[in-house]
């Protein structure tokens, strides 16, 4: 056999070897009702306002600056503004620091008005520390507690949840008790909240009651905010022409610590994780703010302090699921080159009503002349993680593309929430939580390498 043909032999051999080693990726075959399912009623228990008169609901946190030294507590009093200070403090009955922030209010279409929306920042937190709080007084006095983020270091474990397009479905609800079972201590959450947009006139009493359902969660642990398609909340024919603002008037974020100019994109950095957060719904074509933002907040990143790049946006860059298919790919275009030179570990996506995990892989090498327009298996670029599975009122994304791309690892349409435990600088261990009537099932689980500290091929 001449050399060249016996050679080319040898690399058709080692590259089929290196696709069997890999694996097909799965389809999943387990099915569930299609069906979409109605937002749950108001008068629904966890919907229910707390007793007392005019007692604060709705309270959320989220952090105040970029490590976790500073929490930001939100609350809406429905009647009155009442008082706008926190007590807070190491000890239930030992509340002895203050701290006092504003208060808001908003109208929406030609009817709804919203409470009275408070915002405070508790500062000079120390790291890894509880705190107890207290909003409301009088007689409608509430008390809650989380517990600060540990301080960023390469080896600081942590574990994050990750959810996406919730909603305030029946398979919401199951979704967020699931999610209280898994002991994380953060919520990621890629976008698209209250769905109060599907209803008419964009019904803001939604945008309450997803506050109060929520409550028992994120009262006492921080989630980081990702704005999805549902926040936008532009409704020209009603006279709302302000995209994001029951958003923005309820859901702080902590942007100018990151040099962000807009609440929509930023980042934090958690134990040994510097999370980035994107806008797909605000501009990002070159010279664009977020765009520089980007560029410079990449140059930021620290790997020695905190090994894992988390980035979150909300459509996907890689979907093999017919629905929102490709929607994702102008900023892809803009902004994958540049995750994958920084060696980004994960990014994750919502929008997609289903679950998929896509092996590391890239598209970074098309210049319109060479031809070479499709992913590659990359060791330095992330995994991709569509998560947009929570349960929401539009129901399953269940068109999956056949055959299965060859990028994508594992897709199931069923809802659900995702886990990733960060065990050290080396490597985290993932796991998606199917919602299988009623019970939580591991469905989907893998173990990631960092790819700074230890950049091997885990596809």
């Amino acid at each position: 056999m001449p050399m060249g043909r016996a050679l080319a032999v040898l690399v058709l051999v080692a590259a089929c070897a290196a696709a069997a080693a890999r694996g097909a990726g799965v389809t999943s075959p387990y099915r569930r009702s299609l069906q979409m399912l109605p937002d749950m009623p108001l008068d629904a228990d966890v919907f229910r306002a707390p007793p007392g008169n005019n007692a604060p609901e709705q309270v959320h946190i989220t952090l105040g600056d970029q490590t976790g030294r500073a929490m930001t507590v939100s609350w809406v009093t429905p009647r009155h503004a009442g008082s706008n200070v926190v007590r807070y403090g190491l000890s239930a009955d030992h509340l002895n620091l203050t701290a006092e922030g504003t208060v808001r209010r908003y109208t929406f279409g030609p009817s709804y008005r919203s409470g009275y929306i408070h915002h405070t920042t508790l500062t000079g937190l120390d790291y890894n520390t509880t705190y107890f709080y207290r909003v409301g007084y009088g007689y409608a006095v509430r008390t809650f507690s989380f517990k600060t983020p540990p301080m960023p270091g390469p080896d600081v474990p942590f574990k994050f949840g990750m959810i996406g397009d919730l909603g305030q479905t029946y398979h919401s609800n199951d979704t967020l008790t699931h999610y209280e079972a898994s002991n994380a201590d953060a919520v990621l959450f890629i976008g698209d909240l209250s769905y109060a947009d599907d209803h008419p006139e964009h019904d803001n009493n939604r945008w309450d009651s997803w506050g109060r359902f929520t409550e028992r969660v994120v009262a006492y642990q921080p989630w980081i905010w990702t704005t999805g398609n549902h926040e936008i909340d532009y409704a020209p024919e009603i006279g709302e022409t302000e995209p994001f603002k029951p958003f923005t008037s309820r859901y702080p974020t902590p942007f100018a610590a990151s040099g962000s100019t807009k609440p929509f994109w930023y980042s934090v950095k958690l134990a040994s994780a510097h999370v980035i957060v994107l806008s797909s719904y605000s501009a990002y074509g070159k010279y664009t703010p977020q765009w520089e933002w980007l560029q410079a907040e990449l140059r930021r990143v620290n790997r020695s302090e905190t090994p894992w790049l988390l980035v979150c946006v909300h459509s996907p860059w890689y979907n093999s699921n017919g629905y929102h298919y490709m929607e994702g790919e102008t900023m892809r275009v803009q902004f994958e080159r540049w995750v994958v030179d920084a060696r980004a570990d994960l990014v994750l996506a919502g929008h997609v009503h289903s679950y998929e995990r896509s092996r590391r892989v890239s598209n970074v090498a098309y210049d319109i002349a060479n031809g070479r327009a499709t992913p590659a298996f990359n060791s330095s670029a992330p995994v991709y993680v569509n998560i947009g599975d929570g349960g929401n009122i539009e129901g399953l994304a269940n068109q999956f593309r056949f055959p299965q791309p060859d990028y994508s690892a594992f897709r199931e349409a069923s809802f659900g929430h995702a886990t990733l435990e960060i065990v050290n600088r080396t490597h985290a261990y993932y796991e998606w939580h199917r919602n299988d009537d009623g019970v939580k099932v591991v469905a989907d689980k893998a173990w990631f390498t960092n790819r700074h500290f230890m950049p091997t091929d885990d596809n």
